[in-house]
């Protein structure tokens, strides 16, 4: 069993509490050399107790959920207003333009918006660290004319005004005057990229993050080359202001840096989307509008207090939605359940798919029930759906191994890299369990979140419409020709 080391916790408090004190000794030393009529650009923020943090709408940046504001980028501020012990208040805005004139004017502290730190940028404006870095990719329609760099561009090119990728094409137009496109305000680039789609575009720029999302729901949309290389995320603050609040965001990604909160958050929107695969994304595409119909009312039904969503991806993931699939191993059905597990659970057939969509249900809320209390969501998610696959017996190893390389054995970003590690004999002879195909679990948590990304939005499209009477344009028979990354 994996145990809570006191030491290692109280450690990490005093080093919380070591850059506290860091943080007002930086503020008095700043302050003291400040004006003493001219309050720090810190100090402001603690003494009226908001920060007022700029961002955009987007999947990777905020919006309104289910349950409240998310995004990456809201999560990452809301953390620093916490770090500082003050109410955060979020700005969202529709375009860029309309964004920076009001850092510039002093009406926002900073801005959370996933933007890249471009040369033109960086002469107005003062960045934080470096906590992600993107590269812009050409986007066209997949099955036209393959564009491979900008000199073979032959149709209409639209990106957002005042973008980087404006900024990048300006600089292709120095050594190619033939170069043209046009700006826009009225559509941000998930509009773009849907007229690409609908062939109303040929082609719009896009930060690889953002893509890695869009081809989810899109498969689609394919990359023609990089426009530019990889450039750097950051927070951006006023340049004409001290630099305090700039300290300030320097050390909260500093801590979320080796405290591994900010791996956690990028993995949790990011982390299971690294690998794109064309067929797969339309075949299930395909399946959830043609086939899933049949099945849905049982997955709402045994689902329990889970979503009946992330419940279909499972089964989908186990048997492409196949009530008689067989593996070479002896599992069948739906859920894949082994014999054993359902002589545990009651179900008499494996291969009748009520059944066994409500035994996978039954098993999978069993497993969230055994992972230890403390264990937060949606880490504790992950951790029940990697022990459906490869057993809890492994996965408590692989949390023994994080613990024992100092890693968090209660983050799933820390606890997959040693699941890879029960293939590798100097590890896994070290166990209680040993020998486990722990990559086979990883791969197979990462595909699940994915068809639960897309199950999720492909119900948010059609909220009043029965699921049978959705039709699926046939994307398998577009060309399956390869955009490289």
């Amino acid at each position: 069993m994996v145990t809570i080391n006191p030491s290692r916790w109280l450690i990490g408090e005093i080093v919380i509490l070591v850059r506290f004190y860091k943080l007002v000794v930086l503020l008095v030393l700043i302050s003291g050399c400040n004006d003493q009529r001219q309050s720090s650009s810190l100090n402001e923020v603690l003494d009226s107790g908001v920060l007022k943090v700029g961002t955009s709408y987007g999947l990777t940046t905020y919006y309104n959920g289910a349950t409240g504001p998310v995004g990456f980028e809201y999560e990452l501020a809301e953390g620093f207003a916490e770090y500082l012990g003050v109410k955060l208040e979020v700005f969202p805005y529709y375009t860029l333009n309309e964004l920076f004139p009001q850092l510039q004017n002093q009406h926002l502290d900073l801005i959370a918006a996933g933007i890249s730190v471009s040369p033109l940028r960086s002469k107005k404006f003062k960045f934080g660290p470096a906590y992600q870095r993107v590269s812009e990719k050409l986007v066209f329609k997949q099955g036209k004319v393959w564009p491979r760099d900008i000199s073979s561009l032959n149709g209409n090119l639209v990106v957002t005004t005042g973008s980087s990728h404006s900024e990048s094409l300006n600089n292709y137009q120095a050594q190619n005057e033939q170069l043209s496109w046009q700006e826009t305000d009225e559509k941000d680039v998930e509009e773009l990229l849907e007229l690409v789609l609908s062939e109303e575009l040929d082609y719009t720029i896009v930060d690889s993050n953002i893509l890695a999302l869009m081809r989810r729901r899109y498969p689609e949309l394919a990359i023609g080359f990089s426009v530019s290389p990889e450039q750097d995320i950051a927070w951006a603050v006023n340049k004409e202001q001290d630099d305090s609040l700039l300290a300030a965001v320097i050390e909260y990604f500093g801590l979320i840096q080796s405290n591994g909160v900010l791996a956690a958050l990028e993995d949790k929107y990011f982390g299971h989307l690294r690998q794109f695969n064309y067929v797969d994304t339309v075949e299930f595409i395909k399946a959830a509008n043609q086939v899933l119909p049949e099945y849905k009312a049982w997955f709402q039904t045994y689902a329990g207090d889970l979503d009946w969503r992330l419940l279909a991806a499972m089964s989908y993931q186990e048997s492409h939605w196949d009530p008689d699939a067989v593996s070479v191993t002896g599992v069948r059905g739906m859920m894949m359940l082994t014999l054993d597990t359902a002589k545990y659970l009651g179900i008499e057939s494996r291969l009748d798919p009520e059944q066994s969509i409500k035994g996978g249900g039954a098993y999978l809320s069993d497993l969230l029930r055994r992972i230890p209390d403390r264990i937060e969501f949606p880490d504790r998610l992950w951790f029940a759906i990697a022990a459906y696959n490869v057993g809890l017996g492994h996965l408590e190893d692989a949390r023994v191994l994080a613990e024992r390389q100092g890693a968090n054995p209660d983050m799933w970003v820390d606890v997959k890299i040693r699941l890879l590690q029960l293939r590798q004999k100097k590890y896994y002879k070290t166990t209680k369990y040993g020998y486990a195909r722990g990559n086979e679990a990883v791969i197979y948590v990462d595909n699940i979140r994915r068809y639960y990304d897309t199950l999720v939005w492909l119900d948010e499209q059609q909220p009043e419409t029965p699921p049978r009477a959705i039709q699926l344009e046939e994307a398998s028979q577009a060309p399956l020709s390869e955009s490289i990354e």
